[in-house]
């Protein structure tokens, strides 16, 4: 029966992703959904969501993404094993998370014949976007003494972590958001690697994890941490039991551990940075999927202290989702409309504040944002970092390509776009973790 069961599955994936292969195809140009009022069709919802997704290649020895005029792109370090985020030290040093997704508990997506189709289908998915490694549970330390945009330095810094990702530096403690809680280390500038077991702040929500990644940042003062956890599942199919504290971005006290809801409704909150004229803190998310190539756009927020974002019953404030039972018209008449489009399906991850003192005026003042790119869109969308200007703390004007060629002519992803941050000198550095590499991109000299 059980061999039965998995030859039916297989056939059945066979069919499903020949299916998924045609897709359905965007309507509307990629600027329709980008800014503070994106275009929102009707959903498109098809039997078989899209999956269109460029195959991971990775980069030549010597290739490496494009960048504008009057700047130069170097790779700071190449051969990585699946780089995700960069966390630059006060004193130049460069970490480097090198991870990927936590095994899922078992009996995790329940044991019937469609959940198995679609996790087959899922891992099809990520296996050809390169993201099926296995996690190195990793950080890693790159140092640039001669400021040549090449690491001399490359050490191990910490190992045996759980799927970390976001790290921050509060005082003489260091903070990894790793799958499951958010952890601490004593640091001491200069240090190269570190021994210490590291000791647990708070738990954080596992389980399924169907959005792993948790990141990590502190407040100005260093008395709070916000710390964003993705959702269990696309639209809360999971069972709504299964979203308890997720889809949101806690905050900690960092002195007692003790945690608190500080917005909720967002479906997968990566990059968090503070805007810094007027100190409030901003977010990247992931929306849902699976309702057409147009929806549904992935955003850049403001984050307000208590808030709702509408996920899982509405998108975009109050867009009801009708695939989400039961539906709850209270929870959607609170929803909160974010500050401005990023595109549909772009996946956008990173987020990093410029700098004025060391970037020219037309990338001064704004936001770079990574997007790892689509897989649920057609044509492709994302695989890029850009950059949106800000005026007066808000967004002021379309997006700029910042770093391209990521994708390939034939559409094949030579990299792929993650965590985005500046440097001690006011480069921007890049994790890619199809390419292997984190890019440092400075002014030209």
């Amino acid at each position: 029966m059980k061999h039965s069961k998995l030859s039916s599955a297989a056939a059945l994936l066979a069919a499903v992703m020949l299916l998924a292969a045609c897709g359905e195809t965007a309507k509307l140009p990629p600027e329709a959904g980008i800014g503070p009022t994106p275009q929102l069709p009707a959903p498109n919802k098809t039997l078989i969501p899209t999956v269109n997704i460029a195959p991971a290649t990775g980069w030549t020895d010597t290739a490496g993404p494009s960048v504008p005029s009057g700047f130069t792109v170097t790779a700071l370090a190449r051969g990585l094993d699946h780089p995700r985020w960069v966390y630059p030290l006060p004193n130049g040093d460069v970490l480097v998370v090198e991870s990927n997704k936590p095994p899922k508990p078992e009996g995790a997506n329940g044991g019937g014949l469609m959940d198995m189709i679609r996790v087959a289908v899922m891992g099809q998915i990520m296996k050809r976007a390169g993201a099926q490694v296995p996690s190195a549970n990793r950080i890693t330390l790159l140092r640039d003494a001669d400021g040549d945009g090449a690491a001399e330095v490359r050490q191990v810094f910490m190992q045996n972590l759980v799927s970390p990702f976001g790290v921050a530096l509060v005082g003489n403690e260091l903070l990894i958001a790793n799958a499951d809680a958010l952890v601490k280390v004593p640091y001491t500038e200069g240090q190269t690697s570190i021994t210490a077991a590291p000791t647990k702040v708070t738990d954080l929500p596992a389980g399924i994890n169907h959005h792993w990644t948790k990141n990590v940042i502190a407040n100005r003062e260093g008395t709070k941490l916000y710390v964003t956890v993705g959702s269990n599942s696309n639209i809360g199919e999971n069972s709504l039991a299964a979203e308890e504290g997720r889809a949101a971005i806690w905050e900690v006290d960092v002195k007692s551990g003790e945690k608190r809801l500080f917005a909720t409704g967002l479906r997968n909150p990566n990059g968090m940075a503070w805007e810094p004229e007027t100190n409030v803190l901003w977010t990247v998310v992931n929306e849902r999927d699976e309702i057409g190539s147009d929806l549904v756009p992935d955003y850049l927020t403001s984050v307000k202290d208590g808030a709702f974002y509408g996920w899982p019953w509405s998108y975009y404030g109050r867009h009801v989702d009708v695939r989400v039972t039961p539906p709850r018209p209270e929870m959607v008449a609170k929803a909160v409309v974010p500050d401005y489009a990023l595109g549909s399906h772009v996946a956008a991850l990173g987020l990093a504040f410029s700098n004025p003192r060391d970037m020219p005026p037309e990338f001064a003042n704004g936001v770079f944002v990574g997007e790892h790119g689509s897989w649920n869109r057609r044509p492709l969308s994302g695989y890029k970092v850009v950059f949106v200007p800000f005026s007066g703390g808000r967004p002021s004007g379309p997006p700029v390509d910042f770093v391209t060629g990521f994708l390939s002519a034939d559409e094949k992803a030579q990299g792929r776009p993650v965590g985005v941050a500046l440097d001690k000198s006011g480069a921007l550095l890049v994790a890619d973790d199809v390419g292997n590499a984190v890019w440092r991109v400075a002014r030209a000299k």
